[in-house]
């Protein structure tokens, strides 16, 4: 590749820019080693042998008239050379002078340009680190889940044509129409009832209803065995395909954004669409292929779905997993927020976006409050009997609060008893206040987890002691002063680390807010 900008012919009008007062000392002839992005060195052969070829002798080329810029564009490599009186682009990215000469050069030089062509046609110019990994799950996922929906499309055919001897046409199209109507039904309540945990619990809810698509196909796969049922099962089965679809689309924004470093979101959106049109292609592909392996024997035809649903459906759900682990949300929840506290707590730093996403997992069965002293973000609950301390702690709360922290007990007062660390969050509490009272709340966790014992004695009695009460607000002092002092250097590490620390994104439960009233 080559370009030619001219000027002058006299090279004594060209000068390369120097400091005034510099002394002429001689260009060092050590080539500096720098690789770009496609790991060519710049002083590598092929570019000697290039320049050669177009007319430039080792005393013609010296050191200096290679100029120190670098062009990359569309997989290609060059560099700007100066030969006195024309100004250059010549290639330096190995091969491309020999490619129209040696053959393993050539197919080498082709290959690379297909790859770099498929690279540009599947995958965003500017993404994180983990998503090409996510990408190879994704195909995984995207090549069974489309060759089951085949599969289950031509068994709810097969329940239909089964059916046709004792009903009408137009009565299988009405039991069509009606167990569409009904997905799109339950797809609407399901979104509405589910608004805030789409951002909250975004992986768990995800998977989970991945799980449920992958069984609304088995249940599809039955309506050629029991086609007198086909109306309930195939309603059945679009539902729960309805609720995943619903669940796939609100996700979806989020899970870009994700991998979108440089605010393409919308790139990054366009290439997802073209990987889920291809990946689904080679899934439609494969069930073809099985199909045509098994046409001349119907009995081995009509029990293939059954046969490889269990593989299909256990590795969709594999990749979907897999490639789950790779989406490094930013964005601010309670459980991740308390994750990155108790990092800073313990260990001094504040942790990134993928170390957070490892430890939150995917918990597809919401194991919560796991830990001791698990921290609640809401309202008090007045189901239960509320001891006296909690009581006291809100009598406590003062005009300038915008939170306050108390224990909770539930079961009984006994030792067995379950007992939360409560988060309470005043009307106009803004970002600041959120991470001050979680950051105070793990402080509090800190200290009765190091004195368990006694605080068991003081909770697990039936009456608290005045002395119990002191404890208890002394603890409340000191952890906010320890949150106090920690504050500004943690949010300051929060915004450093990549986090999006603009708001919090809160349950439904945990937006719960009270109001204070001086009376």
């Amino acid at each position: 590749m080559q370009s030619t900008l001219r000027t002058t012919p006299n090279p004594r009008h060209f000068r390369l820019p120097r400091q005034l007062n510099e002394p002429l000392t001689p260009i060092s002839k050590k080539p500096r080693i720098v690789i770009n992005s496609l790991r060519t060195p710049l002083h590598s052969d092929p570019e000697e042998d290039k320049l050669r070829g177009e007319g430039f002798g080792p005393t013609s080329l010296p050191a200096a008239a290679k100029l120190p810029v670098v062009i990359r564009k569309s997989g290609k490599v060059s560099r700007y050379v100066w030969d006195g009186d024309c100004l250059r682009l010549v290639s330096v990215d190995g091969g491309a002078a020999s490619f129209g000469l040696d053959f393993d050069g050539g197919v080498r030089e082709l290959g690379r340009a297909c790859g770099v062509f498929v690279r540009n046609f599947f995958i965003p110019k500017q993404v994180s680190a983990s998503y090409m990994d996510y990408v190879k799950w994704k195909l995984l996922h995207r090549v069974f889940s489309s060759a089951l929906q085949v599969l289950a499309t031509q068994a709810m055919f097969r329940a239909i044509g089964i059916g046709y001897s004792r009903s009408l046409p137009s009565a299988a199209a009405l039991n069509w129409v009606l167990k569409d109507g009904l997905g799109r039904l339950s797809r609407c309540i399901y979104t509405a009832s589910l608004a805030s945990a789409f951002d909250t619990n975004l992986k768990r809810v995800r998977f989970s209803t991945s799980v449920i698509f992958s069984l609304s196909i088995g249940v599809e796969l039955l309506t050629p065995v029991f086609p007198q049922y086909f109306l309930l099962l195939a309603s059945i089965a679009n539902i729960a395909k309805q609720i995943s679809l619903a669940c796939y689309l609100v996700t979806g924004s989020a899970v870009h954004r994700s991998f979108a470093v440089a605010d393409n979101l919308g790139e990054v959106s366009a290439k997802a669409q073209i990987q889920a049109v291809c990946f689904d292609n080679l899934g439609l592909m494969l069930a073809a292929l099985l199909n045509m392996s098994l046409k001349n024997n119907q009995r081995l035809l009509a029990a293939l779905p059954f046969a490889v649903y269990p593989i299909f459906a256990a590795l969709d759900l594999l990749g979907i997993y897999q490639g789950l682990k790779y989406v490094h949300l930013q964005t601010l929840t309670k459980d991740r927020l308390e994750i990155i506290l108790n990092t800073w707590i313990e260990f001094g730093y504040v942790p990134l976006p993928a170390e957070v996403s490892k430890e939150e997992g995917i918990d597809i069965f919401s194991h919560k409050n796991k830990d001791s002293w698990p921290i609640r973000i809401g309202s008090l609950s007045t189901k239960v009997q509320i001891p006296r301390l909690p009581l006291m702690a809100m009598k406590s709360v003062k005009s300038k609060d915008y939170y306050f922290i108390c224990l909770e007990t539930f079961g009984g007062l006994a030792r067995n008893a379950e007992r939360n660390i409560l988060l309470c969050l005043r009307e106009g509490a803004g970002t600041s206040d959120v991470i001050m009272g979680l950051l105070q709340a793990c402080y509090i966790r800190k200290a009765l987890i190091q004195n368990e014992n006694r605080w068991e004695q003081i909770l697990g009695a039936y009456y608290v002691s005045d002395l119990g009460f002191e404890e208890w607000f002394k603890l409340a002092d000191d952890s906010r002063q320890c949150a106090e002092r920690s504050f500004h250097t943690v949010s300051d590490q929060i915004a450093a680390m990549g986090w999006a620390a603009k708001n919090i994104l809160l349950s439904t439960q945990e937006q719960a807010r009270y109001s204070f009233i001086a009376d």
